[in-house]
């Protein structure tokens, strides 16, 4: 039987992760508290930071603004975490 957490994206009841996803006191936070939809959710998100922001998960500092972009997502924590006022993604309509 699948696990089911409190997703704090979704708002609702959902489908938990299998595994931690991220190290430290912030993976295991994410692991009780996100679901698997809610986890996709980020890691499409996260694509437009790297991609947006020219980041790299090898550098450092650069992980070290992911972080608080996932914790502005996922948690609402912090002042990132929200798309750009008046980002339209590539192909959105104007």
């Amino acid at each position: 039987m699948a696990r089911v957490v409190q997703c704090v994206v979704l708002k609702k009841e959902a489908e938990g992760l299998d595994i931690v996803p991220h190290p430290g006191e912030l993976g295991q936070r994410i692991y009780e508290n996100v679901s698997r939809e809610g986890w996709q959710q980020w890691l499409e998100r996260l694509t437009m930071i790297i991609n947006e922001n020219g980041l790299s998960t090898a550098d450092a500092a650069s992980v070290e603004v992911i972080e608080k972009h996932m914790l502005g997502f996922l948690f609402k924590e912090g002042e990132m975490g929200d798309l750009p006022e008046g980002f339209k993604p590539p192909g959105a309509k104007k």
